[in-house]
């Protein structure tokens, strides 16, 4: 294994819904929907100590959304015309919730496939057992909560299949809705056998972002003076995509308020001073050609799109994949801050 990796803990699963109705609608970006169902269910069936810090976590979707009037389901505003920023609220879980690119109307029989990685001392498969999967359960029978519309997924669903990652292959622990319970994941297995080699004979030269990145490190108020300032933001370079995984890295070690400067210290002399000469080199390549958009109102992160380059160096490309499956910047929980890496040429 890749020293680089070996304190970092994650399981990986890949679920599988298929549509049992004759037509549901997808909410704009479905993490967010994910999210704030499922941990709705989670915190109404735990008991009332164990639930006070999902209901914690909730809080800020009771201001986003006006859940105290049961006829209202649209967003607040701040002022006319004015829609509230997405809510930064993630679950008290290291967690990500990544749904896989899909269409916005599904009809009966259809499959929506989306990835739950839980991370660090969060890596644990009772969790996933306890708290999420009889959440699933729920969400796959009822269509009760205030902000679910007509037609929604919710309850309108079975669970198909559920993988869990061993390196880059992906194993059943769930078909036709059994559950296999001798299948015990840990937490290291994601990254068995996983080729992060820079001297493959791999050539890259795109990063096309699969969900919004936003790196930047602001509060929620910032965020709204800087949007209505309509102040351009950051673009990532190579460096900062390397700088924003180390600071990734910290969040997920065992240490305590960790820092970037531990995350680097898990390479020996020698590795740090590649990967430095490799960031250098990184630092002096232009971006070719970048192609931007703006999310939509309602979505986190702030912009998504292509960026090419004459190349990428070839010693930076595991530290890329590895951040490409950690998430990077804000928003990680619902899935923000992830590429893949191409050769358009």
């Amino acid at each position: 294994m890749w020293p680089f990796i070996k304190p970092i803990n994650l399981i990986r699963y890949l679920i599988v819904w298929r549509v049992n109705s004759s037509m549901v609608w997808q909410p704009n970006y479905l993490p967010l929907d994910i999210s704030l169902t499922l941990g709705s269910i989670i915190a109404n069936r735990l008991p009332v100590k164990e639930a006070a810090p999902w209901r914690k976590a909730l809080t800020p979707w009771q201001e986003y959304f006006d859940l105290t009037n049961p006829v209202r389901k649209t967003r607040k505003r701040d002022k006319p015309g004015k829609l509230k920023v997405t809510p930064n609220a993630p679950w008290p879980l290291q967690s990500v919730i990544f749904a896989y690119p899909g269409k916005h109307t599904y009809g009966e029989g259809e499959l929506i496939l989306w990835e739950l990685k839980l991370l660090g001392n969060d890596a644990d498969h009772n969790i996933f057992l306890e708290y999420i999967l009889p959440a699933i359960e729920d969400a796959s029978q009822k269509n009760d909560m205030q902000w679910h519309n007509r037609n929604s997924l919710w309850g309108n669903f079975d669970t198909d299949a559920i993988y869990v990652a061993r390196g880059a292959q992906w194993e059943p622990i769930a078909q036709h809705g059994q559950l296999n319970l001798n299948i015990r994941p840990t937490p290291v297995q994601w990254a068995e056998n996983f080729d992060f080699d820079p001297n493959l004979d791999y050539r890259f030269n795109r990063l096309t972002w699969l969900t919004p990145f936003d790196f930047e490190l602001e509060s929620d108020e910032a965020r709204r003076r800087a949007r209505r300032r309509h102040r351009a933001p950051l673009k990532p370079t190579l460096q900062l995509i390397t700088d924003a995984l180390l600071d990734r890295m910290a969040q997920l070690l065992p240490k305590k308020y960790a820092v970037r400067s531990d995350a680097l210290a898990l390479l020996d002399e020698e590795a740090q001073k590649a990967f430095n000469a490799s960031l250098e080199q990184a630092a002096r390549i232009p971006i070719h050609h970048q192609t931007f958009k703006k999310t939509s109102p309602g979505v986190p992160g702030r912009l998504f799109g292509q960026q090419d380059f004459p190349s990428i160096p070839r010693p930076l490309i595991p530290y890329l994949q590895l951040a490409s499956i950690l998430h990077i910047g804000q928003h990680t929980h619902y899935g923000c801050g992830t590429f893949s890496l191409e050769n358009y040429r």
